[in-house]
């Protein structure tokens, strides 16, 4: 059995007038098979127990990369850097997206994580009739759009691959691996953005593929 754990950062605005929207926007794939996924999920484990109670208290058993300080990044990285994972990436300089995707965000969307499934069959990374299961951390409140990606990723998947996977859309609270590719993306998403590759440095070995999308 095999998990894929996705997470994306930037935002899928295109109106650049507004000071908070991304030049760029980022999906990745955190790639463990079932022992990878305990281990990775000690990660979180190792990071709480230096955490004083007011800490604990206020993270909420919930690491959000953003928000914590360069240590604790760099910290959870270098513990990554140590696991036997594999972490897939997709890109989009936004300026060179099409401008009939502007209003069909979540087609985009759809669209880009299924060009990462792809990748992952045409690369050979699971065995044939494996047990896929992927976990997308939840991003959208709306029901309707979230069974809609499921259905489509899963169908996608079995009519151009013929195989199954399971699609599930959790919380990072609910499952602490997402915690850990927030961790991931974030740090890509700093390369892009802001040209810091200080953080995704520490993991680079572990990135088997890194590509941009409408170049």
């Amino acid at each position: 059995m095999s998990y894929i754990f996705l997470d994306e950062s930037g935002d899928l605005g295109f109106n650049f007038s507004k000071q908070k929207t991304s030049k760029y926007f980022i999906i990745s794939f955190l790639f463990v098979d079932k022992e990878q996924k305990r281990s990775t999920e000690k990660i979180i484990k190792k990071i709480y127990q230096n955490f004083s109670k007011a800490e604990l208290n206020k993270h909420k058993n919930c690491l959000h990369c953003y928000k914590e300080k360069p240590g604790i990044r760099i910290k959870l990285l270098n513990l990554l850097n140590e696991k036997n994972i594999k972490i897939m990436a997709i890109y989009l300089n936004k300026s060179k997206v099409y401008s009939k995707l502007h209003d069909e965000k979540q087609v985009l969307y759809n669209y880009v994580t299924n060009i990462l499934l792809d990748r992952i069959f045409s690369k050979r990374l699971v065995a044939r009739k494996e047990t896929i299961i992927l976990i997308a951390s939840k991003r959208e409140t709306n029901k309707f759009l979230n069974e809609n990606f499921k259905d489509y990723l899963e169908k996608q998947t079995q009519n151009n691959h013929n195989q199954h996977i399971e699609v599930k859309i959790k919380t990072p609270f609910e499952e602490k691996c997402l915690q850990v590719i927030d961790f991931v993306c974030w740090s890509l998403f700093r390369k892009y953005e802001h040209g810091d590759e200080s953080y995704i440095n520490i993991i680079q070995n572990k990135i088997i593929e890194e590509n941009g999308l409408f170049q």
